[in-house]
């Protein structure tokens, strides 16, 4: 779908603007243009920031191809960290200098989910599908005169973004920009599928279905529980072996390849956990998925799945007299605020490992062959260098 935004940027009269770089989709089906745009001083409760790095997930490309639709033109990224360089009024957590994660959803703290412990599901991070500031619905973006979106409140895929506070987790500075960007959904959104919402404990069998960039930290979060068997399932054999490097103990090309392999690990009773992270999700494997799931079970689907899907494929019974279940996973069910500051804390005690899930990194300029790398199977994550 092409929602080309015509209207005049919505700049106020006195507001400070400077001129920066930043990948812009114009239409759907086009590849990223690279170039200059204004951008507005940070108003309230907004801070602007200095894009140091920004991972390359699946997730932008998606509103490419039209599996996902998003208000355009728009400034794409929803990974990246970098440095507080201004801040507007009434900021209450950040100063100049701090150094930021960009949370893609963020997180106001007050509403009944975050109160809840479900801030992934925040009131406030539920309105951002606008593209616009969440504080006043306007942009502070704008490019050959037109009002620009950010992809998930943040649009990391800039030299330059102003993004409000609740977007932003601080961060030590012993953690190198490159490797907390990905902090922003890949590591935490695979760690926690399998951690938070698949539930693994100790001694369970686990299979990843797609071990890119989400399903390499579903299985590092996998053996982080304690899982017996690990099963990687994916058809390019370059991240099969990466999976085993992660803790995979098993790897194998498909589903239907994956069936006698894990019944002869299990003596016949299958996964307790099946996650699903494969770049884009078919709802007609769902079927394929219950068929490795052991009686209670749980499939947990976290990868994207065409906006316009409707339909799956499942045996209900399965869901009754086997007592399995199909669990959604939004980052992972996970808490930005806690359980980031903890996953990179495990980095640091070599419990987990971020540094080799970066594959390749790349400039702002060399976006457009970030995601060719990624398709072609070369990458666990690009990660764009500033």
């Amino acid at each position: 779908m092409i929602c080309l935004d015509k209207a005049k940027p919505t700049m106020p009269i006195g507001v400070k603007v400077m001129e920066t770089t930043a990948a812009v989709l114009w239409e759907v089906g086009t590849p990223w243009s690279i170039e200059e745009i204004e951008l507005d001083a940070p108003r309230f409760g907004e801070v602007k920031v200095e894009i140091h790095a920004a991972g390359l997930c699946h997730t932008d490309d998606h509103f490419v191809t039209g599996d996902m639709s998003w208000p355009l033109p728009a400034i794409g990224g929803h990974e990246g960290a970098g440095v507080v360089t201004e801040v507007g009024p009434g900021v209450r957590r950040l100063s100049v200098g701090d150094q930021v994660i960009l949370n893609f959803m963020p997180i106001c703290g007050d509403c009944p989910s975050c109160v809840r412990g479900m801030s992934r599901l925040c009131d406030r991070g539920a309105a951002m599908g606008s593209g616009l500031q969440i504080s006043d619905n306007t942009s502070r973006h704008h490019a050959r005169g037109t009002d620009l979106r950010l992809m998930c409140c943040i649009g990391t895929f800039a030299r330059h973004t102003v993004v409000h506070e609740d977007s932003c987790i601080v961060f030590q500075k012993d953690i190198s920009f490159e490797v907390a960007c990905l902090m922003s959904c890949g590591v935490v959104t695979g760690w926690g599928s399998s951690v938070r919402t698949g539930g693994v404990k100790p001694g369970d069998t686990v299979a990843v279905v797609g071990v890119g960039g989400l399903g390499s930290n579903a299985v590092q979060g996998a053996r982080l529980s304690g899982a017996q068997h690990i099963i990687a399932i994916d058809p390019i054999e370059f991240k099969r072996e990466k999976a085993t490097e992660f803790g995979a103990t098993h790897s194998t090309d498909s589903l239907a390849s994956a069936v006698e392999l894990i019944s002869n690990l299990t003596a016949g009773r299958m996964c307790d956990v099946v996650v699903m992270t494969m770049g884009v999700g078919d709802g007609q494997l769902i079927h394929s998925a219950m068929d490795i799931t052991s009686k209670g079970g749980t499939v947990v689907v976290t990868n994207a799945h065409p906006q316009h899907e409707t339909s799956i494929s499942i045996s209900l019974a399965d869901l009754t007299i086997m007592e399995k279940k199909l669990a959604g996973s939004c980052f992972g069910s996970a808490n930005a605020r806690t359980d980031i500051p903890m996953l990179l804390n495990l980095y640091r005690n070599g419990q987990l490992d971020l540094e080799g899930l970066i594959t390749n990194t790349y400039t702002l300029e060399n976006l457009n062959q970030g995601y060719l790398d990624m398709h072609s199977g070369k990458n666990i994550r690009g990660v764009i260098v500033m």
